[in-house]
C-alpha cells in the first residue's frame, strides 16, 4: 500500500512565509487523508483472506512518523520508507519509477493499493503511473471490492468518471493495482471478520510502540537506481511558476482593545465576566 506525508492543512496548523508560500519545515506533516481509504481496503482484504499489509512511502527521514501513524490508525504490519537525497524534488513520474522499483525489490504483492490523490499536489498521477511501471491491471475510483482467493480474481465496484451517482462492477486477475475513491468504506460482514479486525487493531497498536523494529529504509544504491533518472534530475515536469496560497478568510470577528483605555478595558471585562468559572462574589472577593 502506498502513502505520502503531506502538510496538515487544518486551520491553525499551516505556516506561510510573508509571500504566502507554504513553509513545510514549520508545518506538521501527517498521512495523506485519501490514503486512509486505501489502507482500509488493504486491511479488509487481509482480514478476509489472510496475509499482511505493508505500507510504502517515499520521502525524507521525518516521514517515519507518517508510517507510524499508518500502523497506529489503520493497522499496517510492516513499514518501508524509500529515503535518499537523490530522490528529492521528484515529480510524479520520477516518484512512480522509484516506488515501482521498491515494490519489485520487496517482492511483488497480490494487491497494490493507492489513494485517489494527495492533499498537496492533487494530480492523481502517482498511483496510475506506478501501476504502468509494474505492468499490472489497474482499477480506479474503487468504492468496494471482493477477492476470490480460489480463482485469484478481484471484483470491484468503481465510480464512473463524470457522474458520482453511476457505478460499474469490473473484474481482473491478481496481482492488480487499485486506486480507492474517497467513498470507499470497508465492510466486515461476519462476527469472525469483526473479531479478526479487532485482533489486528490490538496487535498493530502494540507494534507501533516500537515501530522502527518493523521499518525498512531503502536508498538509491540498494534499489540500484541511477540518480540521473530519479529525483529532480529524472523529473520531466517543468514548473513555470508557483502562486502564493491564498490566506483563508478569518471565520471570527476581532475587536482591538487598547489596554491603556480604562473605559474600553472595563467594557472588555464586562463582556468576559459571564464566561468566567466564577464571579467575584462567588469567589468571596
Amino acid at each position: 500500500m502506498l502513502t505520502k506525508g503531506v502538510p496538515d492543512f487544518r486551520e491553525g496548523q499551516v505556516s506561510f512565509d510573508e509571500d504566502g508560500h507554504l513553509e513545510r519545515g514549520n508545518t506538521p506533516t501527517v498521512m495523506n487523508p485519501d490514503d486512509e481509504h486505501a489502507l482500509r481496503a488493504a486491511l479488509q482484504t487481509v482480514v478476509r483472506h489472510g496475509g499482511s499489509v505493508r505500507v510504502l512511502s517515499m520521502g525524507p527521514p521525518g516521514y517515519k512518523t507518517v508510517l507510524r501513524e499508518a500502523m497506529e490508525t489503520v493497522y499496517a504490519d510492516d513499514l518501508t520508507l524509500v529515503s535518499d537525497r537523490a530522490f528529492a524534488a521528484a515529480d510524479t513520474w520520477a516518484t512512480a519509477i522509484t516506488l515501482a522499483t521498491a515494490i519489485e525489490y520487496l517482492g511483488r504483492p497480490d494487491l497494490v493499493v493507492a489513494g485517489f490523490k494527495t492533499a498537496d499536489g492533487e494530480t492523481g498521477h502517482t498511483g496510475p503511473q506506478t501501476c504502468w511501471c509494474l505492468g499490472l491491471p489497474l482499477v480506479t475510483h474503487v468504492r468496494s471490492l471482493a477477492v476470490d482467493a480460489e480463482t485469484g480474481r478481484l471484483r470491484a465496484e468503481r465510480l464512473v468518471e463524470g457522474d458520482v451517482a453511476e457505478a460499474e462492477t469490473v473484474g481482473c486477475e491478481l496481482p492488480a493495482f487499485l486506486v480507492t475513491d474517497p467513498e470507499f468504506e470497508p465492510r466486515y460482514r461476519t462476527a469472525g471478520e469483526r473479531l479478526r479486525h479487532k485482533d489486528h487493531r490490538a496487535a498493530a497498536r502494540e507494534r507501533a510502540e516500537s515501530y522502527e523494529d518493523h521499518l525498512t529504509v531503502l536508498d538509491h544504491e540498494q534499489l540500484n537506481l541511477d540518480p540521473d533518472y530519479v529525483g529532480l534530475d529524472g523529473s520531466p515536469t517543468i514548473v513555470e511558476s508557483v502562486d502564493p496560497i491564498p490566506r483563508a478568510p478569518a471565520e471570527r470577528e476581532a475587536t482591538d482593545v487598547d489596554p491603556g483605555d480604562p473605559e474600553a478595558m472595563g467594557a472588555l471585562f464586562d463582556e468576559l465576566r459571564p464566561h468566567g468559572a466564577t464571579t467575584a462574589a462567588e469567589a468571596g472577593d
